[in-house]
């Protein structure tokens, strides 16, 4: 989903693009060289960044998480945030990022990362360190990358990958002058070159389809990881994760002696972090500021979100198959009221979100949304449901052929204001006809329903883990990607997007060319954004370096080394 995105409770993507993530969910986040690129400029970030020397050795480190996925191949188009947070402690880091999305390559991992143009071509030179391997004594080398790029190019070779982005528009990897060098050439000049393995690689031994899709189902397989730690225990019943560090690894010493995850709902985590049971925590409600101001020893830090909440309906779904039905929901959003409930009591305010594929910040962006016709506008509403043929009932909630206008809308979590925001849509719709029914569920069950359709509203957050926006437009929109599941795509689409869009491969334009279609496709009224909001966690003091998983936080667009987190001196 854009810019790497990510869904749910936290859910999807690849190359790391989009992922999903709960939009409740508030349990975890809320040095190299040879760079390549650049990114726009983005507000601070705010995540204790110290260097090695200020650290000290040993500790350890407890995290909540929302759930340990089922799914734990993050490249795998059921991976989620959270199998992204998992991977990033045991699978190699081979790209990092600075803050603004700046990409640079890990030297433990990397003698050399260019990209150059060679007869007319994109190309990318990969050349692994000597001491690179993978935990099964496999060398690290061109293989993985043929592997990644293999496992990422298409849906139609057995794969199920999270994104495609990137890699389809790449026609060749060969072995350079060992094997510890890839040569990735593309078909032509590529405006994101920066965008693919930005998240890394897979073991040689996932380029079977079947093995790629299955074999990590409940299953880490710590053996196909590599990197300073490596799993220590894993109980997928108990929803818990632990990593320790790994005797194989070649580069800078990891800092802590243990790294664990748990499964916890929105109250487990606040309640945990209280006890001391955990070391962070995302406080990003009112309610759950309120619960640590008077704790001792804990800091609270806050950043701009690289992140998108959104509403998404299922188009496929009876009462949701007419776009004006679709308009008309939509339409009887508020979104400003939205964001005071969201917001209440942070004394936060941001220019309107009205794009998934750019952020305010950055150059180029427009209100898609806007320019798609989108208003709060009840009068409106109502009348596209009078033209649908949906009338009044006698109970006020609208009718036709005998059938009542009611959705399911499942929230995956208990905190106090995502229930306030249920309910502000549930009153919102009722004021046009539509029956909202809210249904609260486990968080673990986020990436199953969402996943199933078992829903006909899904409030998601899209996290982006790099700024290269564009490039990630197909992620979104095209069909079968998983991460937009509101069925309004169309191969009609699909077609002008590789033509309007990914043909372009000059970032500026391609960036201006995706922000117009971007309008268009919102006139389908399958999604919409919402807002984007901040990141507020707390964390025990001395705690530093924290959020250097993509699509958390407090770093923006950082990605950082994990043998980097650890206590202060």
């Amino acid at each position: 989903m854009k810019q790497q995105k990510l869904m749910g409770a936290l859910a999807l993507t690849g190359a790391f693009a989009l992922v999903l993530t709960g939009c409740a969910s508030d349990t975890g986040d809320n040095g190299g060289s040879g760079d390549n690129g650049s990114a726009a400029e983005t507000s601070a970030a705010d995540y204790n960044p110290q260097p090695r020397e200020n650290l000290k050795e040993g500790g350890t480190v407890n995290f909540p998480i929302n759930e340990i996925p089922e799914q734990l191949n993050a490249f795998h188009g059921d991976g989620s945030a959270d199998t992204a947070r998992v991977a990033a402690w045991y699978m190699p880091q081979i790209l990092l990022q600075k803050p603004d999305g700046t990409p640079y390559k890990h030297d433990a991992y990397l003698d050399e990362w260019k990209i150059d143009t060679v007869d007319g071509k994109t190309q990318i030179t990969f050349t692994f360190t000597d001491e690179a391997t993978w935990n099964d004594g496999t060398p690290m080398d061109w293989t993985a990358i043929d592997a990644t790029w293999k496992a990422s190019r298409s849906t139609e070779e057995g794969f199920v990958p999270n994104a495609t982005d990137g890699y389809k528009e790449i026609e060749k990897v060969e072995q350079g002058d060992t094997p510890k060098t890839a040569i990735v050439t593309f078909k032509g000049e590529f405006a994101w070159p920066q965008m693919p393995f930005l998240t890394g690689i897979i073991h040689p031994s996932l380029a079977d389809p079947d093995t790629f899709n299955t074999a990590m189902i409940d299953d880490p397989h710590a053996e196909w990881g590599a990197g300073p730690y490596t799993v220590d225990e894993f109980d997928a019943n108990k929803d818990f994760i632990s990593f320790k560090p790994n005797e194989k690894w070649w580069g800078d010493k990891p800092l802590l002696d243990e790294v664990t995850f748990k499964g916890m709902d929105s109250q487990a985590s606040i309640n945990a972090f209280k006890n001391g049971e955990i070391d962070m925590v995302g406080v990003g409600t009112k309610d759950r500021l309120a619960q640590v101001k008077d704790m001792k020893d804990i800091e609270i830090y806050r950043a701009q979100q690289t992140a998108n909440t959104l509403l998404e309906v299922d188009a496929e779904k009876p009462q949701f198959a007419d776009v004006k039905v679709r308009e008309a929901f939509f339409k009887a959003i508020d979104i400003n009221q939205q964001k005071k409930i969201a917001w209440n009591g942070l004394g936060y305010e941001e220019e309107p979100a009205g794009s998934l594929t750019l952020f305010s910040f950055q150059p180029g962006y427009t209100n898609a949304l806007e320019e798609a016709g989108y208003k709060f506008d009840v009068e409106g509403a109502k009348k596209l449901l009078d033209e649908a043929g949906w009338k009044e009932g006698s109970d006020g909630i609208r009718e036709k052929d005998g059938v009542k206008l009611s959705v399911t809308y499942p929230i995956h979590n208990d905190d106090p204001t995502q229930k306030a925001l249920a309910q502000s849509i549930q009153a919102q719709e009722k004021a046009i006809g539509i029956e909202v029914k809210v249904d609260v569920r486990p968080s673990n069950k986020f990436a199953e329903d969402y996943n199933t359709k078992n829903w006909d509203i899904f409030s998601l957050r899209f996290t982006s883990s790099d700024p290269f926006g564009a490039a990630w437009f197909c992620q979104l929109y095209c069909q079968d990607m998983g991460l937009n599941l509101s069925g309004v795509q169309t191969p009609e689409m699909d077609e002008r997007i590789h033509e309007e869009v990914e043909s372009i491969n000059d970032p500026e334009k391609q960036t201006a060319a995706a922000m117009k279609l971007e309008a268009e496709i919102f006139q389908d009224w399958g999604l919409i954004p919402l807002y984007n909001g901040p990141s507020i966690s707390a964390a025990k003091t001395g705690l530093a370096n924290l959020t250097p998983e993509p699509y958390v936080g407090l770093d923006l667009f950082g990605v950082q080394p994990v043998e980097n987190v650890g206590w202060e001196k």
